[in-house]
C-alpha cells in the first residue's frame, strides 16, 4: 500500500467512524453516566471518547462491533481518569429520585420499588456496578461485556453473582 493509498483508507476509516458515532452516542452516554455517577463527567467522558476514535479510525477492524470498540474506549478513558485523580468510591453519586422520572399513570409502589433498586445498584462496587450496567441494561452477552472489560468471561460471571446475593439482601 502506498503512502497515497494509506491517506485514502484512513479518510474512509473516518468517515465511517463519523457516521456511526452518532448512532451510540447515547448508549456512550448511558455507560459514562454509569461510570462516574455524574452527568458532566459522562458528558467528558463521551466526548473524550469520539474524539479518540476520530484519531484512531484506522484501528478499527472491520467485521467487529463498532458499538463494542466505542465502549472499550470509553472504559479505558474512564480507567485513566480513576487513576488520574484517584477518584474515590462514593463520589459523586446522584440522588435516585433525580435519575429516575416516571409518568403521572405510575404507582407510589413501583416508584419506591424502583429507586430503591438504582439505590442498591448505585452502591455496588464500580467493578460490579459496571458488569450489571452492560449485562443487564445493555443486554451483552458475558462474552461481550468480558472484551470491552478486558476480563475473563469468568470474572464477569463472579461479578455478575456477587452483585445479585447484593442486591436480594435489600430485599
Amino acid at each position: 500500500m502506498t503512502a497515497e493509498n494509506s491517506g485514502e483508507t484512513n479518510i474512509v476509516a473516518e468517515g465511517f467512524v463519523r457516521q456511526e458515532l452518532s448512532a451510540n452516542l447515547a448508549r456512550l452516554w448511558r455507560y459514562g453516566f454509569v461510570l462516574s455517577r455524574e452527568r458532566d463527567a459522562a458528558d467528558d467522558l463521551v466526548q473524550q471518547t469520539c474524539l479518540r476514535a476520530l484519531e484512531r479510525a484506522h484501528q478499527f477492524e472491520e467485521g467487529s462491533r463498532f458499538d463494542h470498540w466505542l465502549l472499550s474506549i470509553l472504559h479505558s478513558i474512564w480507567l485513566n481518569e480513576v487513576r488520574a485523580r484517584k477518584v474515590r468510591q462514593g463520589q459523586g453519586i446522584v440522588d435516585a429520585e433525580q435519575t429516575l422520572s416516571f409518568d403521572g399513570a405510575e404507582t407510589v409502589e413501583r416508584k419506591m420499588a424502583a429507586q430503591d433498586v438504582l439505590r442498591r445498584v448505585q452502591a455496588l462496587p464500580d467493578a460490579q456496578r459496571e458488569t450489571v450496567f452492560l449485562a443487564y441494561v445493555e443486554g451483552m452477552s458475558y462474552r461481550e461485556v468480558a472484551d470491552i472489560l478486558a476480563i475473563p468471561v469468568g470474572t464477569v460471571m463472579s461479578r455478575l453473582a456477587a452483585a445479585r446475593l447484593k442486591l436480594a439482601e435489600g430485599r
